[in-house]
């Protein structure tokens, strides 16, 4: 009995960093985090990568190849970043949504800063509830934001709601090391330089403390290859990107 009462416990909880949360917590507890992060969003995460992010980006909208009859959905793309490189390298409209409305105004502010005034609609939204009909888009594309949702499978299963058949899902994300003579280095990188990072950047310790753990929880590599492939996406394909601290998840709805 009691290890019945515990399963259901499981069920009922999700992760936030090391902790165990209900959904609808985790939600407002990650809005939170990037309520307070945000203004400084961009320049952490080049502190953080020491840069990297950026060829990480690239490699993602290489490998995109994006054209000016798709459509965009940048999920959990508030700041702009992979929006911007989408019109850069000439593909269609793009409509970033976002949970956090101070990311979204970053990401406007932005826009404006480099002179984009058509071509990108800012919504805010739920990744698992994206405010877009079905088989609306050509390619759905998130960067550093699946691991903060609630329900992971829904927001998967909203990626191929959305995507049009012959459309394409492109995930970069923090992942797991193949190179275990890594670890104890990114170890104390993740969890005693990034908080005093955060705490002398951003004055939040707490937000980098809890962004670092979640990416020791999201799944590794061949378990999300294999959520993506429960959600109906097909012709699953994954780049590890330095050493798999990155990693990029490709998919089609067929």
């Amino acid at each position: 009995m009691a290890e019945q009462k515990q399963q259901n416990q499981s069920a009922e909880t999700v992760s936030f960093g090391f902790k165990d949360v209900l959904p609808g917590e985790k939600t407002e507890m990650v809005h939170g985090v990037f309520a307070s992060v945000a203004s400084k969003y961009d320049l952490m995460n080049d502190l953080m990568s020491l840069g990297i992010h950026r060829l990480w980006k690239n490699a993602m909208l290489d490998w995109l190849n994006p054209q000016p009859n798709q459509t965009l959905v940048d999920v959990g793309g508030g700041t702009g970043d992979i929006t911007f490189k989408w019109l850069e390298r000439g593909g269609g409209p793009s409509q970033v949504v976002d949970y956090s409305p101070e990311m979204i105004t970053v990401g406007r502010d932005r826009a404006l800063d480099k002179g984009i005034l058509d071509g990108i609609t800012w919504t805010v939204g739920n990744a698992e509830q994206l405010p877009l009909e079905d088989s609306s888009v050509d390619v759905y594309a998130s960067a550093f934001c699946l691991r903060n949702v609630a329900r992971l499978d829904n927001a998967l299963s909203e990626a191929k709601r959305v995507l049009k058949p012959g459309g394409r899902f492109m995930c970069l994300e923090f992942s797991h090391l193949i190179v275990p003579a890594l670890e104890d280095a990114y170890d104390a990188w993740s969890f005693k330089v990034l908080p005093a990072l955060g705490e002398r950047v951003a004055a939040d310790r707490e937000s980098y403390i809890y962004l670092a753990e979640s990416i020791r929880r999201f799944p590794d590599q061949e378990t999300y290859a294999r959520m993506i492939a429960d959600a109906g996406l097909e012709q699953i394909k994954v780049r590890n990107l330095s050493a798999g601290i990155a990693a990029l998840h490709s998919a089609w709805r067929l």
